[in-house]
């Protein structure tokens, strides 16, 4: 028994002993192709999504400000847009729903736009490109037929192809 471990010692030298050297000149290259995607990705945040208004004077409009930070890593040269929804009509006094209020807001900060609010999509409110960080304002006015407190539940949209 005692013959088995040294004969496999024995064998196990004269192959390693028969190996062929390696020379410098006889290097092995190989290539490998990398695919990577990375999608879009965007982050909001806004000082409320609840507009209210104090209309003092029927006919003179009355503002809500929302301040935001948008967020957004996309592809080079890819538009990233801030999209306002009105969620409902504009609850007047006493929660009675204001068909005849306008709404229009006008933007602080560079990409901000004006424009309206309007039941029937979302209206834009910033437009960018590219990836980075952007802070602004909203300035909202309510034109409404009578004085008192109105309200407006609204959704930001932060969109990035």
């Amino acid at each position: 028994m005692r013959s088995l471990p040294i004969i496999v010692g024995v064998v196990a030298a004269s192959l390693l002993s028969s190996a062929s050297p390696v020379s410098a000149s006889e290097t092995a290259t190989a290539s490998a192709v990398v695919s990577a995607q990375f999608s879009s990705r965007t982050s909001l945040k806004v000082s409320t999504d609840l507009l209210h208004f104090q209309v003092a004077e029927p006919g003179q409009p009355a503002t809500a400000t929302v301040d935001f930070a948008a967020g957004a890593r996309t592809q080079a040269g890819a538009e990233v847009l801030l999209s306002i929804e009105q969620l409902h009509a504009v609850q007047g006094p006493g929660g009675a729903s204001d068909l005849e209020s306008s709404v229009s807001f006008a933007g602080e900060g560079a990409g901000t736009l004006d424009g309206a609010l309007v039941a029937a999509g979302p209206a834009v409110a910033g437009r960018w490109i590219g990836s980075g960080m952007r802070q602004g304002r909203l300035v909202f006015a309510l034109r409404a037929g009578a004085s008192g407190n109105y309200m407006l539940p609204v959704r930001f949209i932060l969109s990035a192809p």
